[in-house]
């Protein structure tokens, strides 16, 4: 579709009809335990990239992205450690230039803060998108101890994937499914990916 920047993730952008609209925000969920990180890394391949991260380490973040065998950008990767990440996740978006990519990895950290700060972040964020012509993905980890303001992150973003990763007795199986897309024209069918050296679907068995 034209006006649509490629993911670099070619099963996401030959599925989202060329890739994701300037200004889009996503929500990436995913299980701790899953290799949800090396879509994220594959993002980078695409344009120039803003890599927050809120846990890691910007030279375990490096490293990681340097070690994998998938086609790589070389983000700007900057780790925040401040006791505000809201604003210095701010400072950091502000700056963004126009055609990025924009990923935090992770939300969980920023979702804990101030229900009302947390919220100006995002509208103010989406408006950053937009004046940009920027994609944010915003990698969202689950867990039993759900931050607060994760509701709050859904609700506002313009699309949410979502990783599933079944563990069976011979075998684990990785499923991407896109439960909302306000662009339009998201599959509607759970995509089986590979998730080893880079993201590709999985051709070993029909997809379902």
């Amino acid at each position: 579709m034209a006006g649509r920047l490629k993911t670099g993730v070619d099963v996401l952008d030959r599925k989202l009809d060329g890739g994701l609209p300037p200004g889009c925000t996503v929500a990436y969920t995913a299980s701790p335990a899953s290799q949800s990180e090396l879509l994220l890394y594959q993002l980078t391949a695409a344009r120039g990239t803003l890599y927050i991260s809120t846990e890691r380490s910007d030279d375990a973040i490096r490293h990681s992205i340097e070690s994998t065998q998938a086609r790589v950008g070389s983000p700007t990767i900057r780790h925040i450690t401040g006791d505000d990440p809201i604003e210095d996740a701010h400072r950091l978006v502000s700056a963004l230039p126009d055609g990025a990519n924009l990923i935090i990895d992770t939300m969980d950290v920023i979702e804990r803060t101030d229900v009302d700060a947390y919220r100006t972040f995002l509208s103010d964020l989406k408006t950053q998108m937009l004046e940009t012509g920027s994609i944010a993905v915003l990698h969202c980890l689950e867990s039993d101890q759900v931050p607060r303001n994760r509701s709050t992150t859904l609700h506002m973003v313009d699309a949410v994937f979502n990783l599933e990763t079944n563990i069976g007795a011979t075998e684990l199986e990785n499923f991407l499914t896109i439960p909302k897309f306000r662009a339009g024209g998201a599959p509607t069918e759970r995509i089986k990916l590979e998730l080893a050296n880079e993201v590709e679907i999985d051709t070993s068995r029909d997809i379902a």
